[in-house]
């Protein structure tokens, strides 16, 4: 079986609050079906000030998840850590941590926009500095024990039930976030397919004497929508792909590397692309045996929720059976 995501950015560039609430909602009650089939992961993901809505409280998100969930993992990808407060976000995830037996994972980034840290006051210069005192004081808060936080002794409760504590990756395409990762012996998670920087990261761990792992995209990781006739879907909905991917590709630099970066300009372009796919159930399946994972994104681009449930149902009631047989 391929690992299986079901991914949430919440974007809708035309919602108003009523229409907004409603894709919330639908979107809780698709993870809860995603649960219910054995999908291993829900991901979502932080912007702020985004003019189409995207999701800028994940671990909000999360914690409701966890709520109607059982056994799905919710995994944050990523969160921009020097926009956050060390000791609340060290609760918080400690909370979230104990709430849904420890079905957390977070992966922090440092982010690529500056106008989000000209928005929060925060010094986009000091932003490597900031991401390692981040990581830092969460690995000391969860221990339970007090330890020295800018000039005084502080102590974070509660304890979250994760041992040696909840699952923690450093996100990133650079040496300094493989650098960073190893020295404090976390995990890397690269933002794209790039196997030279898995090797820098493994071997800083060796120079650091420290042990870690890498959650490394594949070659090719697609966004999938599932639909009987990707000829239609393609025809009624591509705009909403398009209006993703064009976002996504305006925030990014030329140095910045991702899985699902898009240089399309138009839905022709982006349909032979391959970034984002339309695939049938049976293409599906075979995309399932090919690849390691598969990431469906119902609700891309403000996807109408009806659309975006015809998906998540041939997903979870189609293909994922036959995977299994």
């Amino acid at each position: 079986m391929p690992f299986t995501v079901v991914r949430f950015n919440l974007v809708d560039p035309h919602a108003d609050p009523a229409s907004l609430s409603a894709r919330y909602r639908a979107a809780l009650e698709m993870a809860a079906h995603a649960d219910a089939h054995g999908v291993d992961t829900v991901q979502t993901e932080e912007h702020h000030g985004a003019a189409n809505n995207w999701l800028p409280s994940p671990f909000v998100f999360a914690g409701a998840v966890f709520g109607a969930t059982r056994t799905i993992a919710v995994t944050v990808s990523a969160i921009i850590g020097p926009l956050h407060d060390p000791l609340r976000l060290a609760e918080e995830i400690a909370v979230l941590d104990l709430l849904s037996g420890g079905r957390l994972v977070t992966v922090a980034g440092i982010g690529y926009r500056p106008e989000e840290y000209e928005e929060r006051g925060v010094d986009w210069g000091r932003r490597g500095r900031l991401q390692d005192e981040l990581l830092e004081t969460l690995l000391a808060a969860w221990s339970g024990e007090p330890f020295p936080y800018r000039g005084r002794t502080v102590r974070v409760t509660p304890r979250p039930v994760s041992r040696p504590h909840p699952l923690l990756l450093v996100g990133g395409s650079s040496r300094a976030a493989a650098r960073r990762a190893a020295r404090l012996g976390l995990p890397f998670f690269p933002s794209a397919h790039l196997p030279e920087l898995e090797a820098y990261y493994r071997e800083r761990c060796a120079a650091y004497g420290t042990e870690g792992w890498t959650m490394m995209p594949a070659r090719k990781t697609p966004l999938l929508h599932v639909s009987e006739d990707p000829d239609r879907a393609w025809a009624e909905y591509g705009e909403h792909f398009l209006h993703e991917a064009r976002t996504y590709a305006s925030w990014q630099s030329k140095d910045i590397r991702s899985a699902v970066r898009s240089g399309a300009r138009t839905v022709a372009d982006l349909r032979a692309e391959g970034v984002y796919r339309v695939v049938t159930p049976e293409e599906c399946v075979a995309l399932g045996r090919e690849l390691g994972s598969l990431v469906l994104h119902p609700l891309c681009g403000g996807m109408p929720v009806e659309e975006g449930w015809r998906s998540v149902r041939l997903f979870c009631d189609v293909v994922l059976p036959r995977l299994r047989a």
